[in-house]
């Protein structure tokens, strides 16, 4: 059960391993101008390699678990699927139901850990593998996996890292299953704390914050929803930033703009931007933007 690009690896490695598979993915999604129907890429990926899929619209309806109950599994691997499973599914398979989940919990049980990880300053998270039950990412830990985080890593960057560590880690688990091997452990509830699902109101950045922070919130947000600032009344998204050394103003002042778009923050520090995505244009690095003589030094992004 899988729904994203972070859930493919998972399932290329069970094909790998040789297990005989069914995939659950939620239901194709409309995107772009004209709407069109897009499937998830893991039923891309399945179908590529032709594999059962089902796209139940619910799994409380019932009709997920008449299907389910046809399959008949042994194990039931979930990776970013979308869907909180009810007790009913959880307690179908015989080996139970395995979440392969991107941080080391008890910390960042949820929606989003990879991107509050990085948002948080972090720098390390990982991958845990645990027995689901009824409470959200609660259930007894099997595996876990750290992984560094890089100073200037995105959410992206490092899903792609975690998304292959993962399918590794899943890969151990249920070959420890089979064997035997694995002590269940309680999490710790002490140490638990949550992420909560992105927003686009997650966006704006507060340049009266401190450099590090905003770097932070830059790397976390990006590729979505993509940290923002406004210019003259326009929007542009912030992809990729650094910390840098330089003499600041006022915060989101623009303290130099000769080939570098650097920012003044809020602890009289200086930020970097290295990529950003003007409203209405592609993606572009901050020195091609900034050819175009658009932002002058003094500036002030709001």
């Amino acid at each position: 059960m899988g729904t994203p690009k972070f859930a493919v690896p998972c399932l290329k490695r069970l094909v790998a391993d040789g297990h005989d598979i069914s995939v659950f993915t939620q239901p194709d999604k409309p995107a772009g101008r004209k709407r069109e129907l897009f499937p998830p890429p893991v039923k891309t990926e399945a179908e590529r390699v032709g594999i059962a899929v089902f796209q139940p619209p619910s799994v409380r309806d019932g009709e997920a678990l008449k299907i389910l109950k046809e399959i008949s599994p042994e194990l039931i691997i979930v990776a970013a699927y979308g869907k909180i499973l009810p007790p009913e599914i959880i307690s179908l398979p015989p080996e139970g139901c395995v979440n392969i989940h991107a941080s080391l919990l008890p910390k960042y049980r949820g929606a989003a850990p990879i991107q509050q990880a990085i948002i948080d300053g972090e720098s390390e998270t990982g991958i845990t593998s645990m027995l689901m039950d009824e409470g959200l990412d609660t259930g007894d830990m099997l595996l876990t996996e750290a992984v560094l985080i890089g100073e200037n890593e995105t959410a992206g960057e490092l899903g792609e890292k975690l998304s292959i560590v993962g399918a590794d880690v899943m890969s151990k688990t249920i070959t420890a299953l089979s064997e035997g091997s694995l002590k269940p452990k309680k999490q710790d509830e002490s140490l638990a704390s949550y992420a909560k699902m992105l927003t686009k109101e997650m966006s704006p950045i507060d340049w009266s914050r401190p450099a590090g922070e905003i770097h932070n919130k830059i790397r976390g947000l990006f590729p979505w929803p993509a940290a923002t600032t406004e210019w003259k009344g326009k929007k542009i998204k912030l992809c990729a930033s650094r910390l840098c050394a330089g003499e600041c103003g006022v915060p989101g002042e623009v303290a130099e703009n000769d080939g570098r778009l650097i920012v003044s923050c809020g602890n009289g520090q200086c930020l970097e931007i290295i990529t950003l995505q003007a409203q209405g244009k592609r993606e572009m690095p901050a020195a091609e933007f900034l050819r175009g003589g658009r932002i002058e030094k003094g500036d002030i992004l709001r």
